[in-house]
């Protein structure tokens, strides 16, 4: 079976994650406009009419924004958690409330949609509440951890489980310490539930690499705190001091902000 994905967007302005096969397929988050979706979709080859549901991993409005629209007009079901639920409807960026197409969803409780296994998982964020998604297809294991400020034991666990792994490197010690952010938002980005530094993945992933693992794609990196080539090197600069090669032992692609990354096919 073929299983297909692809990065619609992966920034603080909107995350969006496609992941299906030649049938059908779901996405991760929708915090970029529906419009766009549809048309990032198609110029990829991928029917709108072929997505069976949205998993939101937590209720910021760059996860979010879409979901009102797919839900509720495109009668998309959109399955999180009761919590993240509660505050999908409260935050401001939802004009189009949640009713009739809510699915609730229990971490660590695996469901089964079509040929997807899906299990969401707790990540420590300051989401209302915060989950990560573990989907295996046809002996394919995709981990999404897309906002979290540290790696838990649960999240290196499911880390840990993946083929092709979707990481957050949001941005660079450096660049974010010089910055112009106020006090208050810096000390949010550094904290355990704000996001995660390159040089923090890149040291979790030299430690913790299973030759299980093909792919990794580094996801929601800052505007202003970050470039894609700094998250890049800073990964493979520590990859390559424990002995792992990019290109040879393992894949590795920091995703573009709000245009969509090339698309990934996997017999």
């Amino acid at each position: 079976m073929k299983v297909k994905f692809i990065s619609l967007a992966s920034g603080s302005s909107g995350n969006c994650y496609y992941i299906g096969t030649e049938k059908y397929g779901i996405l991760i988050d929708a915090g970029i406009a529906a419009r766009t979706i549809k048309k990032s979709l198609k110029e990829a080859g991928i029917n709108m009419e072929t997505i069976r549901a949205v998993f939101v991993t937590h209720d910021h409005a760059d996860h979010i924004k879409a979901v009102g629209g797919l839900g509720e007009k495109l009668h998309i079901p959109i399955y999180t958690t009761a919590r993240i639920h509660e505050g999908i409807n409260k935050s401001y960026c939802m004009t189009e409330k949640l009713h009739s197409s809510v699915r609730y969803l229990e971490k660590e409780e695996p469901m089964q949609l079509e040929d997807f296994r899906i299990e969401s998982f707790e990540v420590p964020h300051d989401g209302t509440d915060n989950v990560g998604y573990c989907i295996e297809i046809d002996g394919k294991v995709f981990s999404f951890l897309t906002d979290l400020g540290e790696i838990t034991p649960t999240a290196a666990r499911f880390i840990r489980k993946a083929n092709y792994l979707i990481l957050e490197a949001n941005y660079d010690d450096e660049m974010l310490r010089m910055g112009t952010y106020p006090q208050y938002l810096k000390d949010r980005i550094t904290s355990r539930t704000g996001h995660m530094s390159n040089i923090a993945t890149a040291e979790f992933l030299a430690e913790n690499i299973t030759e299980n693992l093909k792919y990794i794609w580094l996801c929601h990196l800052s505007k202003d705190n970050n470039h894609p080539e700094l998250a890049y090197k800073t990964v493979e600069w520590q990859l390559k001091s424990k002995g792992i090669l990019v290109g040879k032992d393992v894949q590795l692609c920091a995703l573009k902000r709000s245009t969509p990354s090339d698309l990934y096919e996997f017999e």
